[in-house]
């Protein structure tokens, strides 16, 4: 296949492009934002036509923390549900023939029962920080869902749980929760800080995939998979927030001492998907979680201009 990766350049997409480049069973391309602007929808239906790919993998879209979710919702609702239309509507004006939507766990309820399974989304009230994030990205997937139905497009969507990797957002500001303690942690052993403060009270427990562990679930469906069902993508195992910490501490050397700021919000208590559909085709994760951690710690030093030759964790 001829695969346009929108969103090449970010955690996923660049997982997706390794992915692809390493296998050498397909050929990708994609275009930077300065190329494309994938919220001009003129510009966005004039390149997808004029390229005609066989597929493309929707890995473009707004991202953040809490702190960004929470403090800019009409960015995260708007432009997400801009970026996913207007690549989605021209994938149908183009005859695309296979369209992988991604989307993300936070979509399902904020208390659904554990582990999430696909049949969960919209049966209860949302996480109210990530609330505008979620809803852009129920649209995109009820849209690749309603395309499927009426014109009997094979085009799918999967839902990946907490990703981190190479090529994360390290921002203090607007990251993840991992990518942020990486960096937290390391600059706290640079200065040799004496303590580190955690928000919430580390109770929450989360469930983390590596990017390059998607990528191959990404290509896996592309090439095996044509179902209704949006497939939960993770590795089927959760720990707390209160251990991540204790693990990145670990992989970073940092020894000093970890506090807790409990007015801070915790966000969802749990979110664990259930993977066991997307396990029963074939696919499964490979990269442990320590592993992982440590992989994208290498590549924030090398980021960093910093030596890693001695880093030995």
């Amino acid at each position: 296949m001829r695969i346009y990766v929108a969103g090449h350049r970010g955690l996923v997409g660049s997982a997706i492009v390794r992915n692809i480049e390493a296998s050498g069973e397909h050929e990708w391309f994609g275009r930077t934002r300065s190329e494309l602007d994938l919220l001009d929808r003129k510009a966005v239906f004039d390149f997808v036509v004029a390229e005609k790919p066989d597929a493309v993998i929707i890995a473009a879209a707004k991202v953040g923390g809490i702190m960004a979710n929470n403090t800019y919702p009409v960015e995260f609702l708007s432009e997400n549900l801009q970026i996913e239309t207007n690549l989605i509507d021209a994938c149908h004006k183009a005859g695309v023939e296979r369209v992988l939507f991604l989307g993300s766990s936070c979509i399902y309820p904020k208390l659904a029962p554990q582990p999430i399974k696909e049949e969960y989304l919209l049966t209860g009230p949302l996480e109210p920080t990530n609330e505008a994030y979620a809803l852009a990205k129920i649209s995109g997937l009820k849209l690749v869902e309603s395309y499927r139905r009426e014109y009997n497009h094979k085009w799918i969507s999967a839902m990946p749980t907490n990703m981190y990797g190479p090529g994360d957002n390290f921002d203090p500001q607007n990251s993840h929760v991992l990518p942020a303690l990486i960096r937290r942690f390391h600059e706290a052993r640079v200065t040799g800080a004496p303590t580190v403060t955690c928000w919430g009270d580390g109770s929450p427990m989360r469930e983390f995939l590596h990017a390059d562990d998607l990528a191959s679930a990404c290509i896996f469906m592309l090439e095996q998979y044509d179902g209704d069902v949006a497939l939960n993508v993770g590795t089927g195992e959760d720990i707390t927030i209160r251990e991540l910490t204790e693990i990145i501490a670990d992989v970073v050397g940092y020894q000093g001492e970890i506090l807790w700021d409990t007015e801070k919000p915790n966000g969802t208590p749990r979110k664990l998907l259930d993977v066991s559909k997307l396990k029963s085709l074939g696919w499964s994760p490979r990269l442990a979680l320590q592993v992982g951690i440590s992989q994208t710690y290498l590549w924030y030093l090398s980021q960093l201009g910093e030596p890693t030759e001695n880093y030995t964790r």
